[in-house]
């Protein structure tokens, strides 16, 4: 049984198919006073970073650095990365969604990358990689060894963004959180603590 507090402030209840909902209920009881701190912890956290005004002179999270926008009227492309984020003057209606884009196609090199190279030296075989929109979750893996992750990862540092990875091809073999799980982790990445902790405090960061 699980009970998380995702970066946007909702509570995630994760319990066996077995366990009705009176059951859930008196989980959630039991522990309402830690729910209630940390769900408080993140609305404090989530009024800590504006709303995006996609304006010259704003900030962009890539690869745990900040990178700043420049709005301009002389390039093609609507959105262009060049030791910083050059938007079209045409694209700026559009421009979030042409940084969600963006995002995407940057992440699925990242983390195809990332996946190939700690399959080849972990010998984990994995099916395919995809890029979603999700919110709830960094990375999920599937019985066929699919590995998606959020678009909103490669925001993070590449060992973070590694953390995950390792995460999710550890799942490839074992679909659950026990020792073992953790100890295939640990053999491939032996700091991985410290990633996944960097991941907990600062994941609310990680959003447009």
């Amino acid at each position: 049984m699980e009970l998380r507090i995702i970066p946007d402030a909702v509570l995630i209840v994760r319990v066996p198919v077995f366990v009705s909902n009176a059951d859930i209920e008196k989980i959630i009881s039991k522990h309402s006073k830690w729910i209630e701190k940390n769900l408080k912890i993140a609305e404090e956290r989530n009024s800590e970073i504006p709303e995006k005004k996609f304006i010259s002179g704003e900030k962009f999270l890539y690869l745990g650095k900040y990178y700043t926008l420049e709005i301009v009227n002389s390039q093609l492309e609507p959105l262009r990365f060049d030791g910083g984020f050059f938007l079209s003057e045409k694209a700026v209606p559009n421009a979030k969604q042409e940084f969600v884009k963006w995002y995407k196609k940057s992440a699925f090199e990242i983390l195809s990358r990332r996946v190939r190279y700690f399959s080849e030296i972990s010998g984990l075989s994995f099916n395919k990689v995809g890029i979603t929109n999700a919110h709830k979750r960094w990375g999920s893996c599937s019985r066929k060894k699919n590995l998606n992750f959020s678009y909103r990862l490669v925001m993070a540092p590449l060992p973070v963004i590694d953390y995950v990875v390792v995460h999710e091809l550890a799942h490839t073999v074992q679909m659950n959180h026990s020792k073992k799980f953790w100890k295939i982790v640990g053999d491939i990445l032996p700091d991985f603590a410290e990633k996944r902790k960097w991941l907990k405090e600062n994941g609310y960061k990680l959003k447009i």
